[in-house]
């Protein structure tokens, strides 16, 4: 699976520009989305329907919480 990835910025707008960082996200994210569409696969192989199973998966990532925030 091929990701468009955008410029990443900080919380101030500012590029990130380390490259190590970039690499570690694109990995990570690269991986997520396979497992997302390895779920999503089975999913549909064991008959859920497609909107469902797409709405969770957008469910879940909005679920996403921040444990750093004090």
């Amino acid at each position: 699976m091929q990701l468009d990835m955008p410029v990443w910025r900080d919380t101030e707008g500012n590029t990130l520009a380390c490259v190590e960082k970039i690499k570690v996200m694109r990995e990570n994210l690269e991986e997520l989305a396979q497992m997302a569409q390895d779920a999503y696969e089975d999913a549909i192989l064991m008959g859920c329907d497609e909107a469902q199973i797409k709405a969770y998966l957008v469910s879940l990532m909005q679920a996403l919480d921040n444990p750093y925030t004090s």
